[in-house]
């Protein structure tokens, strides 16, 4: 689990966004292309193409979990109801431990303001709440997994 969170972390602040540094983390483990996966998870960042809706730690989540049922149950059908199942529990937990899912009400401004731009970086919004909703997801992600 640590070497996944480090991972996601690491790519996180390198230049991937935050749905595509939790997928793309779980590649080696869950033995998928990580280009694929970076491509995929490109529209999802800043809350699905910066629009600030869920966020993308969150849908990046879902989406590792999605591959993670299908390659564990044989009929789609079986994949897709152990997903929305994980998926289900996930929402809750992650609401939980954040108040929300929704990228701007979790950063608490406008992101796609000039002022809130600002109010991002002088906040170190990426660091204090980003990078948190990164770990904990892998956490979730890890425990759902392990059940």
């Amino acid at each position: 689990m640590k070497e996944i969170e480090e991972k996601a972390l690491y790519s996180f602040y390198n230049g991937m966004n935050c749905a595509q540094s939790v997928l793309t983390a779980y590649a080696d483990h869950l033995k998928f292309d990580p280009n694929m996966a970076l491509s995929i998870a490109s529209g999802f960042g800043g809350g699905m193409g910066k629009l600030q809706k869920t966020c993308g730690v969150v849908t990046g989540s879902f989406m590792a979990l999605g591959i993670y049922n299908s390659q564990k149950h044989a009929e789609n059908i079986d994949a897709r109801n152990a997903t929305n199942t994980m998926i289900q529990k996930f929402a809750k937990d992650f609401t939980v431990k954040h108040g929300s899912l929704d990228c701007k009400a979790l950063l608490d401004c406008d992101f796609t303001t000039e002022e809130g731009e600002k109010q991002f970086v002088d906040m170190d919004l990426k660091k204090n709440v980003c990078s948190k909703c990164i770990s904990d997801s892998v956490k979730l992600i890890e425990g759902l997994m392990k059940e």
